[in-house]
């Protein structure tokens, strides 16, 4: 994890801070249709896993699991979706989405399936507030 770390200006454009973990800054993508969440490894110019050090690899791993039991005890998803794309863009970052039955792009991938439903700021003020409590809960802050 570096002091100096940047976050690619797209992500910091789609996403809010929820918090930083151990090794990952959390977002919320900013589209309502889905609990989306993404870490982000706060290591610069690391576009791959592998180019994470193995106690880095482990500790993303760690982080992902963590993430995933929130969202699934905060929202009760019918299923839980990884990626790590990043073809668009390189930064390393994984994304974790409570999917359901009945969401608009079921059973496909979220990606370009609908245009992005921005949270309203209210809203996405109590989403951040009730994932940082979580957090806190679960011992991950």
């Amino acid at each position: 994890m570096q002091q100096n770390f940047i976050l690619d200006e797209r992500l910091d454009a789609d996403c809010h801070l929820v918090a930083d973990l151990s090794l990952s800054r959390l977002l919320l993508m900013n589209d309502n249709q889905y609990p989306w969440l993404i870490l982000v490894p706060r290591v610069n110019e690391v576009q791959e896993m592998y180019e994470l050090s193995t106690e880095d690899q482990k500790l993303l791993w760690t982080e992902i699991a963590d993430v995933s039991r929130l969202l699934k005890k905060l929202y009760q998803p019918t299923k839980i979706n990884i990626g790590a794309l990043g073809n668009i863009v390189r930064q390393l970052h994984v994304h974790v989405i409570a999917r359901y039955e009945t969401d608009k792009s079921w059973p496909g991938p979220v990606w370009g399936a609908h245009p992005p439903q921005n949270y309203l700021n209210e809203e996405c003020m109590s989403t951040i507030e009730k994932i940082r409590k979580e957090l806190v809960a679960q011992k991950l802050l």
